[in-house]
């Protein structure tokens, strides 16, 4: 290295500082700002007179007494259910991310191991249902739960996010298998394992960064999803997203615009957490694979 690099060294590390700091502040704005805006009034955090209101909220001092409230919280769990909303993508998102995660984790095995040419069309033939949009699938549901009367319930839900996110998390651990030697399966069948025992004892303890590096995302394409639980989902039963866009309203039935910036800062927080708790574990996986163990 030379010594005009090494000059230039310092230079550059504070430009790279400077453009992160930047990066890291234009992405976080939205939500920072949202969250703030969350413990003002309507008028304030919408204010068309003067920006500064969201800031210094004259409007919400004079009608709760306070800079601050929790009006927008309160409307939107206890007067509104929001609480429900959350419980349904409690159900409906656990239950997706298991069965994905069990169906994909059996499948990505298998076809790792095969040594079939078939393993390689189902494959293709996954690739292209996760390339259809997501309303063709919802379509093709609609008819039969209508005429079977499961529309509207949550395991309709379920069984349309399953169907849509498998093929994503087939691929996925296939890919993770498709790096675990299978000197490791045969070894363990030549000391006793049957192929299953093979499977349970030596392949996925190996395999847990994978597992959850796609669960993660399973939960994230089932927590977020807007289309699949707005069109299968009745009122009483529907998840958060929908519930949001609800708040909103409509041309025919008016809204409450901070009940849904309520909740849009309550649906958002367990991200943070959920990605904070499982960083490591999934950069080991996307980085890594399953080499490690």
């Amino acid at each position: 290295m030379t010594a005009s690099s090494l000059r230039r060294s310092p230079a550059l590390a504070v430009i790279s500082m400077v453009l992160v700091a930047l990066w890291v502040i234009l992405a976080a704005f939205p939500f920072i700002w949202t969250l703030w805006g969350s413990f003002k009034v309507q008028g304030d955090f919408f204010s068309r007179a003067d920006w500064m209101n969201a800031l210094t909220g004259p409007l919400t001092v004079k009608q709760t007494g306070a800079s601050i409230t929790g009006q927008g919280y309160f409307g939107a769990w206890i007067e509104s259910g929001f609480w429900r909303n959350v419980m349904n993508t409690g159900i409906v998102v656990t239950c997706t991310v298991v069965i994905s995660l069990t169906l994909g984790t059996l499948g990505g095995y298998a076809l790792a191991r095969s040594g079939f040419r078939y393993a390689f069309w189902i494959l293709m033939i996954a690739l292209v249902f996760r390339a259809m949009p997501h309303i063709t699938l919802v379509s093709g549901y609609l008819m039969p739960f209508f005429q079977w009367n499961l529309w509207g319930h949550l395991p309709t839900a379920i069984i349309v996010l399953v169907a849509i996110n498998q093929p994503f998390t087939l691929w996925m651990l296939h890919s993770f298998f498709l790096n675990i030697p299978k000197d490791l399966d045969e070894s363990a069948m030549v000391d006793g394992c049957t192929r299953f025992q093979a499977f349970r004892h030596v392949i996925m303890p190996v395999m847990w960064p994978g597992v959850i590096t796609t669960g993660l995302f399973s939960f994230l394409l089932a927590y977020n999803d807007f289309a699949v639980t707005a069109m299968l989902l009745t009122q009483d039963n529907q998840t958060m997203v929908p519930r949001i866009a609800s708040f909103l309203g409509s041309v025919q039935q008016e809204g409450n615009v901070m009940f849904a910036v309520a909740a849009v800062v309550s649906a958002t927080a367990p991200l943070f957490v959920l990605i904070l708790f499982f960083q490591r574990q999934i950069v080991s996986g996307l980085t890594a694979g399953a080499v490690k163990g």
